[in-house]
């Protein structure tokens, strides 16, 4: 064991013997996300470093205080990527925070999620102890996948120290096609497409200055991406131009997303793709992952109004981040979960961190 991870154990068996709440902490960008939380901060900036990478395997291995840009940049000199997109709101996320957010980007209806590509984990628990779970191919896991289980925990299992992750080969070909559409017709589209061999990866709808658009990604091999960008029509957009526009969106930086007052809620509504328009009051919201996804500002106070609306239609709505003039009166950032799922998280949370030393009450009332 090395200094880093040392000095870390002996941190946390301190923590769990005075029942002092730790507050785990990595490049700190997503600090929004989820219930405020207080403790001693345990910084896992020194867990930094690539363990294992092989390309022909499809698989790294990484500790997670490392940069994640350090570990793009080394998948992108080999043609690979994390299809799943993690976003980045700011300079300086780690691996770990992203594997603890279990955020994705806007290929994450087509590709999957964060826990769909985690192999394999390393995690130190509220005993000081250290645990793997799974390994670096898929067929080591079996049973209850404790690996994946951390893929959104924010920490409140414990700290993630290391993690074998699924990589994938950057697509041959991509497209971005834009359509002119209401809402309604651009759900009805996607609908329509998602029943089709399309190379589908991406979708964006948006409505700016009264003006909706539609933004269709296309990726995957040359032959297949041509072929669907003549089969579906539209304007073909330049990809060059086009790049930062989905990172944008990704990072939640497009105009859409900018609040000059600070005052509204940004919620996240998760529904199933085929939902219908949400009646939902406000200005119209960006939607992503063909259907699925569904962003909203508010002003604070419509909180039960637009989790009754996403619960009606099959879904759930999170708080994802409140208006600064409204953070100390906000809801609950998540809904609340059933009484058996809320059972089967207290016990998880009672057998990894019995002592409750880690980001204490991170994802409500449950922790």
């Amino acid at each position: 064991m090395d200094t880093a991870l040392q000095s870390m154990v002996e941190c946390v068996r301190a923590a769990a013997a005075t029942a002092t709440p730790l507050r785990i902490r990595g490049g700190d960008t997503k600090a929004f996300y989820g219930e405020p939380i207080t403790g001693e901060t345990l910084d896992t900036a020194p867990l930094t470093g690539i363990v294992s990478y092989e390309p022909s395997e499809l698989v790294v291995t990484v500790r997670t205080g490392t940069p994640l840009a350090e570990l793009e940049a080394l998948l992108a000199a080999e043609g690979q990527c994390l299809a799943f997109e993690p976003p980045r709101f700011a300079p300086g996320g780690t691996v770990g925070g992203m594997v603890a957010a279990g955020l994705s980007g806007p290929a994450r209806a087509s590709v999957g999620s964060v826990r769909d590509h985690v192999l394999g984990a390393e995690l130190l628990n509220g005993k000081a102890e250290l645990l793997r779970f799974g390994g670096t191919v898929m067929k080591n896991v079996a049973g209850y996948d404790v690996s994946r289980v951390l893929a959104g925990s924010l920490g409140t299992l414990g700290v993630i120290t290391e993690v074998s992750l699924k990589v994938l080969p950057a697509s041959p070909a991509e497209a971005t096609l834009r359509f002119d559409c209401s809402q309604a017709d651009a759900l009805r589209l996607l609908n329509a497409w998602g029943g089709q061999p399309l190379p589908l990866n991406a979708s964006c709808w948006v409505e700016d200055a009264g003006h909706a658009v539609l933004y269709l990604r296309l990726r995957g091999a040359v032959a297949a991406v041509e072929a669907a960008c003549q089969h579906l029509g539209g304007e073909r957009l330049d990809n060059a131009q086009v790049a930062a526009d989905w990172d944008a969106c990704r990072d939640l930086c497009l105009p859409w997303f900018e609040d000059p007052t600070a005052t509204h809620d940004l919620w996240r509504v998760s529904v199933p793709q085929t939902a219908p328009v949400l009646a939902i009051d406000g200005e119209p919201p960006l939607i992503e992952w063909h259907g699925a996804q569904r962003w909203y500002r508010a002003a604070p106070g419509q909180g039960a109004a637009i989790r009754s609306v996403a619960k009606a239609a099959g879904g759930h709505a999170t708080l994802f981040k409140p208006g600064s003039a409204a953070q100390q009166a906000a809801p609950a950032r998540f809904d609340a979960l059933s009484p058996a799922l809320a059972r089967v998280q207290r016990n998880l949370m009672h057998e990894f961190d019995p002592h409750r030393v880690f980001n204490r009450g991170h994802l409500g009332n449950a922790t």
